[in-house]
């Protein structure tokens, strides 16, 4: 096993994070709304509002998280448009507190893993004191001090770890780290993982074959029932005649995550899993002969009426949900697939765990999905690759090199 993962600590990981800023379970839609869009991975945490304005953030208040698409999911199904927005974030938030982990600054890199490899998705960290069992080569700088390690046993110890706090003035705050802090994290520590950063993915076992689809003539409705908790993304695919699957797209929080969630609402419940990927052209000019207006019909979501508008039909704009796609007379699958900001992020089952680990982090991606590279055809889907994967491949032991294919 890589020293990098025992030799440093979580506090390692909070330096220039900032503050927690708590969404709460009383919040509307449209405050969770713009947290996410600042957020990673496109889901913030919830909490119980505090009991005096002067209590810290605690583990014990968290409720689960929200996401973009759950957002989504949820003004689709209630189908009044702008109205669902006002909704409580309570209202949506399924609660599950596995998903996050209050733990010490001083608890191991290797331990936070094995946390996140269970299912953790978020940390919450004090950003103050000082924690014991690491040298000063691997403390971390607050304010141009090293913290310095603290032997409980001393007498003065806590007296000294209140001062320093207090002089550092990061008494009772707290940060948030996800796992895309801890994957940045590893990307700097390339060389001390070596060699499996270079190892391939395949060879690693990093694949995940147990991926969630959805065929692309099926309601897009219906890929948000197969959504899984992680990645949280479901692959819009067509089947080959060969019984493989090539991928065309997909429903996921990474996809929906800075979206009109009226736009991406109305379009979840009216059209087609492979019609939810197509949009606008690369030049911005909306080309929606496959995706007409709807008739203004009392089945119709219709916005509200404000002074000098009238009420008219929502219209879906994938282009404002983050989608891209060209011109077309017809609506073919095969050949209409337009690879613009639409297409999926895909890497072969040969790419290096380095080149994912990269490629995730520079589209701020929670998952990539993985093609056949023997295969004739293009975008043969074989498996998905996510954090967990990536963690799982990145502490194996370096004892005993992974055989590459």
């Amino acid at each position: 096993m890589a020293a990098v993962f025992f030799h440093h600590v979580v506090g390692d990981l909070t330096v220039g994070k900032p503050e927690v800023a708590e969404l709460h379970d009383t919040d509307t839609l449209d405050d969770a709304a713009r947290a996410i869009a600042s957020s990673p991975e496109g889901a913030v945490p919830v909490w119980r509002p505090r009991a005096t304005p002067d209590d810290p953030p605690s583990g014990a208040r968290f409720i689960g998280m929200i996401s973009a698409l759950d957002i989504a999911a949820f003004v689709a199904a209630a189908g009044v448009g702008d109205r669902a927005m006002r909704a409580v974030v309570g209202e949506v938030v399924q609660p599950n507190p596995v998903l996050l982990r209050e733990i010490d600054p001083g608890t191991r890199l290797i331990d936070a893993l094995e946390l996140m490899r269970h299912g953790v998705k978020r940390f919450l960290v004090r950003k103050s004191g000082s924690w014991k069992g690491i040298t000063k080569r691997f403390s971390v700088l607050y304010n141009g001090k090293w913290l310095k390690n603290m032997d409980s046993t001393s007498p003065n110890a806590a007296s000294s770890s209140r001062q320093l706090s207090s002089s550092m003035g990061l008494a009772d705050k707290f940060c948030c780290l996800s796992r895309e802090d801890v994957l940045r994290f590893l990307i700097g520590c390339l060389g001390a993982l070596a060699p499996i950063p270079l190892t391939q993915i395949s060879s690693l076992g990093a694949i995940n074959p147990h991926y969630s689809y959805v065929e692309a003539s099926a309601p897009a409705m219906e890929a948000i029932e197969k959504i899984p908790q992680d990645p949280c993304a479901v692959a819009v695919v067509e089947t080959m005649p060969d019984g493989t699957r090539k991928i065309l797209g997909d429903i996921s929080t990474y996809k929906l995550w800075k979206c009109d969630y009226i736009s991406a609402a109305w379009a979840l419940a009216n059209l087609s899993a492979g019609q939810f990927v197509i949009g606008a052209d690369e030049n911005g000019s909306m080309s929606m002969s496959v995706l007409p207006e709807p008739p203004v019909s009392p089945s119709s979501p219709v916005e509200e009426i404000s002074p000098g508008r009238s009420p008219r039909a929502k219209k879906f704009s994938s282009r404002s949900i983050g989608f891209q796609a060209n011109q077309m007379s017809a609506w073919r699958m095969r050949s209409s697939f337009h690879r613009g900001r639409s297409t999926p992020l895909t890497c072969k089952s040969t790419s290096t765990l380095a080149a994912v680990m990269a490629q995730m982090l520079s589209h701020r991606a929670t998952h990539v999905w993985v093609t056949d590279v023997e295969s004739e055809e293009d975008g043969v889907l074989v498996g998905v690759v996510g954090y967990t994967d990536i963690f799982n491949a990145a502490t194996r032991s370096t004892c005993s090199s992974p055989t590459t294919s």
